[in-house]
């Protein structure tokens, strides 16, 4: 298996997680991995690009990533937050930012009716999970 397919797997079971939270009956997001990349000039790190599609009601639990996170929303509305943070509300062009030790907070689909979608791009450490749920 390579390391791509091994990423896959292990983004689609940490998002699988989600639907698992019993406080969330919303609709479960879907996860397309575009590309996984080995930073030569930063030894020990990757970046990862995907797609995430949101369904209309769509929520993430609270979670961080222990990485770079730069998020550029292609169609809809999204809401997201860190916290200590301000909860924002981010439509098609629009960016968010989160740190490797920020902890997501608010992260959800800001209609009920229409879907969402945005572009995720990470820097972090080889071998680190994609994500980390929090209580």
């Amino acid at each position: 298996m390579t390391r791509f397919q091994k990423t896959c797997m292990s983004l689609s079971l940490a998002l699988g997680v989600f639907a698992t939270v019993p406080a969330l009956a919303a609709p479960e997001a879907a996860v397309t991995m575009l590309m996984t990349k080995d930073l030569a000039d930063m030894p020990g790190k990757e970046a990862i690009s995907f797609i995430v599609d949101f369904p209309p009601g769509s929520v993430d639990p609270v979670h961080r990533h222990d990485a770079h996170a730069f998020v550029y929303v292609l169609e809809g509305s999204i809401v997201m937050g860190v916290k200590g943070g301000k909860e924002v509300t981010l439509t098609p062009g629009q960016t968010f930012y989160e740190g490797p030790a920020d902890i997501h907070t608010v992260g959800r689909n800001a209609s009920a009716t229409k879907p969402a979608k945005f572009l995720v791009t990470m820097v972090k450490d080889k071998g680190v999970p994609l994500l980390t749920l929090v209580k």
